[in-house]
């Protein structure tokens, strides 16, 4: 393969990756707390609006990252009060979510800017701007492998950088710290937890206050670093991706890196084979391509749900005994 494709297509993974990893990082802690999220789809939608519309006003980087967080919080908070504070059905909830940002982004959208849901375009000064250019020089004077590593992993804006970072940060949060010991703890057996003198709930929150911040910079991520303007439903299955990723990771900040890592390479390989034509075949559907990622999501839930073992207690609103 030549160089300056493999590293063009190894590029184009990690950023196409960053949005999933966030989700994947912010399931990854919910769910080792003990609450399911099938809400991430929603929140980032919903993030992802409101970063575009509070860029498109203001003209500011900064309103549009704290609208991001800001509504993701909210949303992980509306998760936690009704799934945590009273005990109601996590997985139901989470699709309330998602449902209700996906017709919520529309509705808000075309009252607002009346361009059928769409924002306007973001300007260049709110768009995150490209890292460590001035290194790619040197970095592809190396021999054998150094064009290949300045264009894979030189000239990514800060959020990609940020993502891969927040990985193995993540893991200490939860594997090196008292507040991730009691967090899985959480998660495995909440009567424990309280037998120690310990809030479930506060935990449970807490874990969600960072799922909802996490959540909220893939939302921003998608508006401005991948596409100038909200475009409704832009989000298109990533979150439903970063929990089959987490998942397929086994409940782990590594294990789910190189899983999202394996579904943006897929997601960049079908961008680079569409219009390419097999031998004998002719050209491949575009359709059948942009469906690879979705499809390898269906069969990495099918084959591996059932033997990754998952927090024991997951999805299991606890009850204080009195």
């Amino acid at each position: 393969m030549d160089e300056v494709l493999l590293g063009t297509l190894l590029a184009s993974t990690l950023r196409v990756s960053v949005p999933l990893i966030l989700c994947a990082l912010a399931a990854t802690l919910s769910e080792r707390s003990g609450v399911i999220d099938l809400g991430l789809e929603g929140k980032m939608l919903l993030a992802a609006f409101a970063a575009a519309s509070a860029g498109a006003a203001s003209g500011s980087m900064a309103l549009a990252f704290a609208a991001a967080l800001v509504v993701g919080f909210a949303l992980s908070m509306l998760h936690g009060y009704a799934c945590v504070s009273h005990t109601g059905d996590q997985v139901v909830a989470g699709m309330a979510i998602t449902m209700t940002a996906a017709g919520l982004s529309v509705v808000l959208g075309i009252a607002w800017f009346h361009q059928g849901g769409q924002t306007p375009p973001l300007s260049d000064t709110v768009r995150l701007i490209p890292w460590l250019t001035g290194a790619v020089p040197v970095v592809s004077a190396l021999p054998l492998i150094g064009p290949v590593l300045a264009t894979a992993l030189l000239g990514h804006n800060l959020m990609v950088y940020a993502a891969l970072a927040l990985v193995p940060l993540v893991w200490w949060l939860l594997y090196r710290t008292r507040l991730g010991l009691r967090l899985r703890a959480t998660g495995e057996n909440p009567a424990m937890v309280d037998a120690a003198g310990l809030s479930v709930a506060g935990l449970r929150y807490g874990a969600l206050a960072l799922n909802g911040a996490l959540c909220g910079l893939a939302g921003a991520y998608l508006v401005l670093a991948q596409n100038p303007l909200f475009v409704p439903h832009m989000t298109a299955g990533r979150g439903y991706m970063a929990l089959a990723a987490m998942i397929f990771g086994k409940w782990h900040p590594v294990g789910a890196l190189w899983a999202c890592l394996l579904f943006g390479f897929l997601d960049a390989a079908a961008i680079r084979l569409q219009g390419a034509e097999l031998p004998g075949l002719g050209p491949v559907p575009v359709q059948a391509i942009q469906a690879l990622p979705y499809v390898l999501t269906i069969v990495l839930l099918a084959g591996f749900i059932g033997r990754a073992r998952a927090p024991a207690s997951l999805g299991v609103p606890y009850v204080k005994e009195r």
